[in-house]
């Protein structure tokens, strides 16, 4: 089971604190169109989807890369429409929490993502990344298109062919199906509540971890 009592209780404060400004600004009668909320995507960026344990900390972890202009913090790998936070981390669902990445290629490359991504992940453990256990914090690539499975693939090779590991490496690399965007008080976790993440992230171990599997790469 993953660190259930410390990541529910950051979860449940956060949602109080959500209905509470849901509720101030339902009450000043500000309506605002679907429409307006949302823009259009720019032309040229392409999309990497990489799952690596709880999305608060994946998220953060890319949105510090100069080249990516936005992360989404969702569900992805699944059999389930449209689940819930509560479905996915119960397990059964077969999601992974995951991070949609959208990256301007003239800045930064796929195989620079997959660098990034490498270093931030345990490819040693199956069906966990640091306390969080089950099958929805596997490590896995989601690739879209051809371009991005053969670099993976690659990469999980010279991985394997440099003999750093004496383990085995357990990540998935698999062609990336529906993307669900989790709930809107997932996103930018680390933004909106700082000491509330970096409880979270220290407690779980998962830069500890980090240095104690990949070294001086790290």
């Amino acid at each position: 089971m993953k660190n259930i009592f410390t990541k529910f209780v950051l979860t449940a404060t956060t949602i109080i604190a959500a209905t509470v400004v849901t509720s101030a600004i339902a009450s000043s009668a500000v309506v605002v169109s679907l429409d307006d909320t949302q823009t259009k995507p720019q032309a040229g960026l392409q999309t990497a989807v990489f799952a690596g344990g709880c999305f608060w900390c994946t998220e953060s972890d890319f949105d510090k890369v100069k080249g990516v202009v936005s992360t989404t913090s969702g569900y992805v790998g699944g059999s389930v429409k449209n689940p819930t936070y509560e479905q996915v981390s119960a397990g059964g669902t077969g999601h992974a929490e995951a991070v949609e990445i959208k990256f301007d290629p003239k800045k930064i490359t796929y195989a620079n993502l997959l660098k990034v991504y490498w270093l931030s992940i345990d490819p040693l453990t199956e069906n966990r990344q640091f306390c969080d256990s089950g099958s929805q914090y596997r490590s896995a690539i989601f690739y879209v298109g051809e371009s991005q499975k053969k670099q993976a693939l690659a990469y999980k090779k010279s991985l394997e062919d440099s003999k750093f590991f004496k383990q085995p490496i357990v990540t998935e690399i698999t062609a990336a199906t529906t993307f669900y965007p989790a709930e809107d008080y997932h996103q930018d976790y680390h933004n909106k509540n700082p000491v509330r993440y970096n409880y979270y992230r220290s407690s779980c171990g998962r830069d500890a971890r980090l240095k104690q599997v990949w070294g001086k790469k790290k």
